[in-house]
């Protein structure tokens, strides 16, 4: 396994370790930032999820750099994301910051793509994240990070930047979703 496909696979193992910060039930205080009032273990899970975050750009970087793109980088990369994401959606859900209904959207999306991804692969093609995909992402991560970090900076403003960037989220992800249907609807059209 290359460096890039470990760095992938170390965004999937930084997942529970995320999941228990932020749902177990730890007392280590609150803090007091830029006139927010949040518990310390949701600053500590929001620096956990931007750090696992963080790593989808630094190991397709590191891939294209080094030319170690591989179809197994292909398929945990996009994998990877959809865990993380996910994860932290449910979690947003667990704690009422978020409605289930955006999150079942979102995650729905990623089930339905990685259905089409498996039938592509059947189909000998290893479909990589296109640009759209990848502001997709962007846009999903950013609106996470915002509501963990209790929408921190943009409080101080009166500005419901989480709540923005969460639509933005919700927009790009049934675009995307669409779009990625819409290109390969040959699957569909050539099944029997």
């Amino acid at each position: 396994m290359n460096i890039p496909n470990k760095i992938t696979v170390s965004r999937i193992l930084l997942i529970p370790l995320f999941l228990i910060i932020m749902l177990f039930p730890f007392n280590w205080g609150d803090m007091y930032f830029l006139g927010v009032d949040m518990p310390v273990t949701h600053f500590v899970g929001a620096l956990i999820f931007i750090f696992a975050a963080s790593t989808d750009w630094v190991d397709g970087h590191y891939a294209r750099k080094h030319n170690l793109v591989t179809n197994l980088g292909k398929f945990l990369d996009p994998l990877a994301d959809k865990l993380l994401v996910s994860a932290a959606l449910i979690v947003l859900v667990e704690l009422r910051y978020i409605d289930s209904w955006i999150a079942i959207v979102i995650i729905s999306r990623e089930f339905a793509v990685t259905g089409l991804r498996l039938v592509l692969a059947d189909q000998g093609e290893v479909a990589a994240a296109k640009t759209l995909g990848k502001i997709k992402m962007w846009a999903q991560i950013v609106a996470i990070s915002a509501f963990l970090l209790h929408n921190t900076i943009f409080e101080l403003l009166s500005i419901p930047f989480d709540e923005i960037s969460l639509w933005i989220a919700l927009i790009f992800t049934v675009w995307s979703g669409v779009d990625y249907f819409v290109k390969n609807k040959e699957v569909f059209i050539n099944s029997k």
